[in-house]
């Protein structure tokens, strides 16, 4: 089976720890064993603290973004050096690149493309492109609600959802750098036209991750 796993800064770089590097680093050398593995790797704090500085600078939001990808793809730097021979040896700067490093049968680990596109879409076009079975979005909470659970404690969980459902929620998000969302909206267009079979869930415990792709999970699914 072939999986990419969108690993969100929120979990992985919250703060900058080896411990969480190499929690994940075992994961995913887990679900290697058996599967072909890409990881996108989002920026975290870190990205969100460099593109607040450059706001207030005034610059614009397209090389905001820009300044976001460079920390993601440090953040992917630290992932494999985690995974070590595991890992392909640098994180691929596109999907082609992307594709042809997963012919080596490592653990394929990049971080964001070009702007106006985050780690989510990121990760729902790399599913798209390489044929995935399966996308895991690794997020700071268990799944998708129907609004935000840290603000409103209302909000409802979905167990399962389709894809439109899944626009119809992330319609509200605004896409600017360093939005911080379970899916944008540009993922969940990419995941209902391609029909991919996605998973979001809480990737505090890298472990769920592997629970997922063994056909357990407590987060939500999305297909059609």
């Amino acid at each position: 089976m072939k999986v990419v796993v969108s690993a969100g800064g929120s979990v992985l770089a919250r703060e900058l720890r080896p411990e969480k590097f190499e929690s994940y680093a075992r994961a995913l050398k887990e679900i290697a064993e058996k599967n072909t593995v890409f990881v996108v790797t989002g920026g975290g704090q870190a990205a969100r603290d460099y593109i607040g500085v450059a706001r207030e600078l005034g610059v614009d939001e397209a090389t905001c973004d820009l300044i976001g990808i460079e920390v993601t793809r440090l953040n992917a730097r630290l992932l494999i050096a985690a995974l070590g021979d595991a890992a392909y040896f640098e994180p691929p700067l596109n999907y082609k690149e992307a594709k042809n490093a997963g012919l080596s049968g490592k653990i394929v680990v990049m971080g964001g493309v070009a702007p106006g596109q985050t780690t989510d879409a990121v990760s729902a076009v790399l599913a798209e492109y390489t044929g995935a079975d399966i996308l895991i979005n690794a997020t700071s909470i268990d799944g998708v609600y129907t609004s935000d659970p840290r603000k409103n404690r209302d909000a409802r969980k979905f167990e399962s959802m389709t894809p439109l459902q899944l626009i119809e929620i992330v319609m509200k998000t605004e896409m600017i750098a360093g939005a911080n969302s379970p899916v944008d909206l540009l993922a969940a267009k990419i995941i209902e036209r391609s029909s991919i079979t996605t998973i979001v869930l809480n990737g505090e415990d890298p472990h769920n991750i592997v629970d997922a792709v063994n056909g357990k999970h407590t987060g939500t699914i999305i297909r059609k």
